[in-house]
């Protein structure tokens, strides 16, 4: 099989055999399913621009289903959201010489100001499959002859069980979608959260770093089911204390709870084709599910979904208002937007692509390598610029 044609220099992706895609994926894998929007973000009728790994998309709600279409007319390739035209619902026009498309399918049903052209239901633009889940939007995003896999196969164990309530919110961060899903999976990088209000907030315990046993690492690689790598944290060499020339500088936070509910997070794990899913977190009894989704090869989209099991609406009501109310300030924007800003940093070495060779991991990055050879070993494609039309 022929490597897929990169921008990344071919003299660089071999010297990393062991995760090749990896490095060349800056603009995200092929033939898997991305979240893209919140449910609650389209309404009826109403049509939502986004990009997907370069890709740009427009999204419509007909009669409740939602539908996707390539933002680019086949004739002279203009995007359609330029001026928007939907003189159907369940077309659009392009603005330009008034060729028009069916949002089910992306056929060309009719050209207006071309009625009698041969044209006519021989093309189509591109369409993606759409599907909603817990309240997100996902668009699966690949080859035409591509059978497309069953959601579950691209979102974390749990996120889709019937009990589990969902609650989240969005960020577009610029850094590159790897850039976010190490951070997110980094042990060493709890330093940066040691002045959170959420650690006062709930209580919690926080190390000022936490490395993981490099035997004990779980590689979740069975057919048809989420291909990720796990961590059990209970499986970690935790520090609290750190030291700079034999004196003690900074203290991590020990508490324990009465009800004798772990007082930290007890595992985190990432899936394909770049979520993570941080259990007993921000508090216990919650997992947190945080998807880092290519825009472009320096903008990621950022999704962050709480999850708390119930057993009856009211239940799902309370987790609800307790995200907006509690979680969304002092978990969203007071301890996950250090990572935002860890990102905006990263970013500013990680944009050359040598730099993926010229940074210095130390053993407590065992995890981050184990996550790009297991990307390498299961994608199902590199998105390389020739995608883009």
């Amino acid at each position: 099989m022929e490597s897929p044609i990169t921008f990344v220099e071919d003299e660089l992706l071999r010297k990393v055999p062991s995760w090749r895609d990896y490095l060349s994926a800056k603009l995200g894998f092929r033939n898997h399913w991305y979240p893209v929007k919140l449910s609650r973000e389209i309404g009826e009728a109403q049509i939502a621009q986004v990009t997907l790994c370069g890709e740009k998309i427009l999204i419509k709600r007909v009669d409740g289903k939602l539908f996707a279409l390539r933002d680019q007319c086949l004739h002279r390739g203009v995007p359609f959201s330029q001026k928007l035209e939907c003189y159907t619902k369940t077309t659009i026009t392009c603005w330009y010489h008034g060729f028009t498309y069916k949002w089910e399918s992306g056929e060309l049903c009719d050209i207006l100001a071309s009625p009698d052209s041969k044209a006519i239901g021989r093309r189509g633009v591109k369409s993606y499959p759409v599907e909603e889940a817990k309240g997100v939007v996902f668009v699966f995003l690949g080859d035409d002859d591509f059978d497309v896999p069953p959601l579950a196969e691209d979102v974390p164990p749990m996120f889709l069980d019937e009990d589990m309530a969902l609650e989240g919110d969005s960020y577009v961060v610029e850094s590159n979608w790897r850039v976010g899903c190490e951070n997110g999976f980094d042990g060493l990088h709890v330093y940066i959260h040691r002045t959170s209000p959420l650690v006062n907030d709930t209580q919690r315990s926080l190390p000022i770093g936490h490395t993981a046993e490099s035997g004990k690492i779980e590689l979740r690689e069975a057919p048809g089911e989420p291909k990720g790598v796990y961590d059990s944290f209970a499986h970690h060499h935790s520090l609290w204390e750190g030291r700079v020339e034999g004196d003690v500088v900074v203290k991590g936070v020990r508490n324990s709870r009465a009800d004798g509910a772990p007082s930290r997070t007890t595992a985190a794990s990432l899936w394909m084709p770049g979520v993570l899913r941080v259990d007993d977190f921000p508090d216990a009894g919650r997992h947190q599910f945080e998807w880092y989704v290519p825009i472009d090869e320096n903008t990621h989209y950022y999704l962050i979904m709480i999850g708390k099991r119930v057993s009856s609406p009211e239940e799902a009501l309370a987790h609800e208002q307790e995200f907006w109310s509690r979680w969304k300030p002092v978990s969203l924007d007071g301890f996950n937007n250090q990572d935002v800003e860890a990102r905006l940093a990263l970013q500013s070495f990680y944009k050359r692509d040598r730099a993926w060779l010229e940074e210095m991991l130390i053993e407590g990055d065992y995890p981050i390598i184990a996550w790009r050879e297991l990307a390498h070993r299961h994608n199902r494609g590199v998105q390389c610029p020739e995608h883009l039309g």
